[in-house]
């Protein structure tokens, strides 16, 4: 039985009681279909730097990074310098794509593609996965947390992690999710900081945790653990899954404009860069505390058997903060693929207007459970985040740069992306001394993604949709989805 764990229970409730309320809130704002999933395409400045901030601090960089700082000292940090650096270059990259109004990021790569049905297909499955992935991994990530912090099993720690983000998710669709993550993304950042900093204080200061850890976790992003190669690997893995995540597109395409868009990117990317200075300190000053522990554990044993309860009681606050914000980013940019796109290529004709909204909503248990079944026989959340980036994003990121930048590139060279990044991150999973080296499979499988895609281009005929016909082709889809028929001698909607 954990020391006041009906206390910590009783933070866990009211946390999610505050989220459900302020989710039935934002509800009173939604009054379609296209509301529930997109929040009316209109975020302000406030909104969308905390959304932004929020998504990015999840359960790998806030809580695994902690556990991965423990064990690497200021390797810790490698996350928040791949996830501003990912923040950064979609800023640079892709925040001009708000002007064509898509909805999902597989539209977006169809636009690329000359509007090919069967390319726009194969990524709007994958980009599903993705986002099931994500949401699995915030499940497993704030299970496991739960569980240490409260004396839960893990199995029911695990739905109630899941149902803790969904019941305001499923009330308030994304409008419910930018407003929580925007309160998450203040308590977490506030959390954070003041464990840093009594951290700190428990271990004598810094000076003193730096003489009494092994010299190569304080070397300079902990290389000297690490390694080079792994850690560009792991920076570079964090980037990516910041580029090619439907949940940041799903930011793009909700902002109020491309201005609006551009200053929040800017701005969320310091922040998070600032951020990954404070789970790095936790984790050193607790390996000093007890060296003995598992490193998956070691921000929860600061709540239950370091610091008073008050403060147990707001290192609960902030874990779950993290963990909610950045799962019910993931949860809604999965449900508006599911029933915008893989509902679309498994039926052929769209969902219609007048039931978007229930429609969304069961889309919304489908996915919680498939996320939830994904996560049983996960226990280790930085290698499941990093594996499934390499096998699943790296294929998806070359296809968006090179069907945007190269006028040359084909549809049969994206699914050669996708093709040649996933089998290549299998190959290298698979053995032991490719991992060795690289860390995680990213870089080869980056490498074969865009070779892939480049030489496939070149053997196969050049499309012959050019980007304003494909415009076009955009905007008459949506212009048949968006027609509601009419009854000609009522009047009243069909």
């Amino acid at each position: 039985m954990v020391e006041n764990q009906g206390v910590y229970i009783g933070v866990f409730i009211a946390v999610t009681a505050l989220m459900i309320l302020v989710g039935v809130w934002a509800s009173r704002k939604v009054k379609s279909g296209d509301d529930f999933l997109m929040g009316g395409r209109n975020l302000p400045l406030p909104l969308l730097i905390g959304t932004t901030v929020a998504t990015l601090v999840g359960t790998g960089s806030s809580m695994g990074a902690v556990g991965f700082a423990y064990s690497n000292g200021w390797a810790g940090a490698l996350y928040g310098l791949g996830g501003s650096i990912g923040i950064f270059a979609l800023l640079l990259l892709f925040a001009n794509v708000r002007k064509y109004n898509f909805t999902t990021f597989s539209e977006e790569l169809s636009f690329y593609f000359g509007e090919s049905k069967l390319f726009r297909g194969v990524t709007a499955i994958l980009l599903y996965l993705a986002a099931v992935g994500w949401l699995g991994a915030h499940i497993m990530g704030g299970s496991l947390y739960l569980s240490w912090i409260t004396g839960m099993d893990l199995f029911t720690a695990k739905i109630v992690t899941a149902l803790g983000f969904a019941v305001y998710t499923m009330i308030g669709g994304y409008l419910a999710v930018v407003y929580t993550d925007t309160i998450q993304g203040f308590i977490l950042f506030s959390g954070f900081i003041m464990l840093a900093v009594l951290s700190l204080f428990k271990v004598g200061g810094y000076e003193t945790m730096s003489a009494r850890i092994p010299n190569e976790m304080v070397s300079f992003l902990g290389v000297e653990v690490l390694g080079i190669i792994p850690a560009i690997s792991l920076i570079v893995v964090i980037a990516i899954g910041v580029l090619a995540a439907p949940s940041y597109r799903h930011r793009i395409y909700t902002s109020k404009n491309t201005l609006t868009l551009k200053k929040a990117l800017v701005i969320s990317g310091i922040l998070f860069a600032c951020f990954s200075l404070f789970p790095s300190i936790i984790g050193m000053a607790t390996q000093i505390m007890n060296p003995d522990l598992e490193p998956g554990y070691a921000f929860p044993y600061l709540a239950t058997e370091v610091f008073p309860v008050w403060v147990g009681a707001i290192i609960l606050t902030a874990g779950l903060s993290a963990t909610m914000s950045s799962g019910s980013s993931d949860f809604i940019a999965g449900v508006t693929i599911l029933v915008t796109d893989v509902y679309q290529v498994a039926l052929g004709k769209a969902v219609p207007r007048e039931k978007l909204k229930m429609y969304s909503r069961i889309a919304l248990l489908v996915t919680l459970t498939l996320a939830f079944v994904g996560t049983m026989g996960a226990t280790n959340i930085i290698s499941y985040i990093t594996n499934f980036i390499s096998t699943i994003m790296a294929g998806l990121f070359a296809a968006a740069v090179i069907g945007k930048f190269w006028p040359r590139a084909t549809w049969q060279g994206g699914l050669a992306c996708l093709l040649g990044g996933s089998i290549t991150s299998f190959i290298v999973l698979s053995s032991t001394s490719l991992m060795e080296l690289f860390g995680n499979p990213v870089l080869p499988a980056l490498t074969v993604a865009f070779l892939a895609g480049i030489i496939v281009s070149l053997v196969t005929p050049a499309s012959i949709v050019t980007k304003e016909e494909s415009l076009k082709r955009l905007e008459k889809k949506r212009e048949r989805e968006q027609a509601v028929a009419v009854d000609p001698l009522t009047g009243v909607e069909k």
